[in-house]
């Protein structure tokens, strides 16, 4: 990327920011918003840079504590937006600071934090045993989700992984939500999701719940792959990766039974 389209991008998404402040934490708009500046401030700064960083540790609302009133939940609603409010203030912040460190420096100078070759050599690894050996462990139509993760977790013990990843053991805690990846492989700094799509309805519900989930897992984790198993239900397996995907540094499998 070279410095005008960096810089322009990242002025795009400082313009956005009054339009937000007519809206409220997490809604669709603005996890919209957040999630594609995360990603667009890691690709330009990396995530070991300290604005990657300071933005993703943004909760949108009251960090404070609240004041006791005769009408709690609303003055609670109102401290937490004003939360929200105080967070964009900062994301600008952190945004212009980067629009100024690429003017003074330089794109080829503002980069901070990689994956080595090993380490990309090692997710690759996990891509190709999903997709060309998970199918041949589910010999039985599954059920229920729980049934693929054990699947993927033997097929990771069984490529001699074991050691080397935790499932289930993580919480990532996000506004006000706690999340648990299946799969973390600290070394590498990958998580590995595993989904089960069995109907058109859940087919929906897993974009949904993937979209969610990259927003809190990518503020700790740089590489996120999502394995969705599909019974029959995914058409168009294409257009239903790609549009995830298309967010960068993220990997989506679907593997047909």
């Amino acid at each position: 990327m070279k410095d005008r389209e960096a810089i322009q991008l990242l002025e795009k998404s400082l313009k956005q920011i009054d339009v937000l402040k007519q809206s409220y934490n997490l809604s669709t708009e603005h996890t919209k918003w957040l999630s594609d500046t995360l990603y667009l401030v890691e690709e330009i700064f990396g995530k070991k840079s300290r604005i990657y960083i300071n933005l993703a540790l943004l909760t949108w609302q009251n960090r404070g504590r609240f004041r006791l009133t005769m009408h709690p939940e609303r003055e609670m609603e109102i401290q937490n937006h004003q939360g929200y409010l105080n967070d964009l203030e900062i994301a600008r912040g952190l945004i212009e600071s980067g629009i100024d460190l690429i003017k003074r420096r330089g794109m080829d100078a503002v980069f901070e934090g990689k994956d080595t070759p090993k380490e990309a050599s090692e997710i690759l690894t996990i891509v190709s045993l999903i997709e060309n050996k998970l199918r041949k462990l589910v010999r039985d139509k599954p059920t229920k989700e729980k049934e693929i993760n054990d699947a993927i977790e033997n097929l990771f013990i069984g490529a001699g992984l074991d050691g080397q990843f935790t499932r289930e053991k993580e919480h990532i805690v996000y506004s006000s939500k706690t999340y648990i990846p299946d799969f973390v492989f600290k070394k590498i700094e990958t998580i590995v999701e595993g989904k089960f799509c069995d109907t058109s309805v859940k087919e929906k519900e897993i974009i949904s719940e993937i979209n969610d989930d990259i927003v809190a897992y990518k503020t700790k984790y740089p590489n996120l792959i999502f394995v969705v198993y599909d019974v029959g239900t995914i058409r168009d397996v294409d257009d239903f990766r790609d549009a995830i995907e298309k967010q960068g540094s993220i990997i989506v499998k679907v593997i047909k039974h």
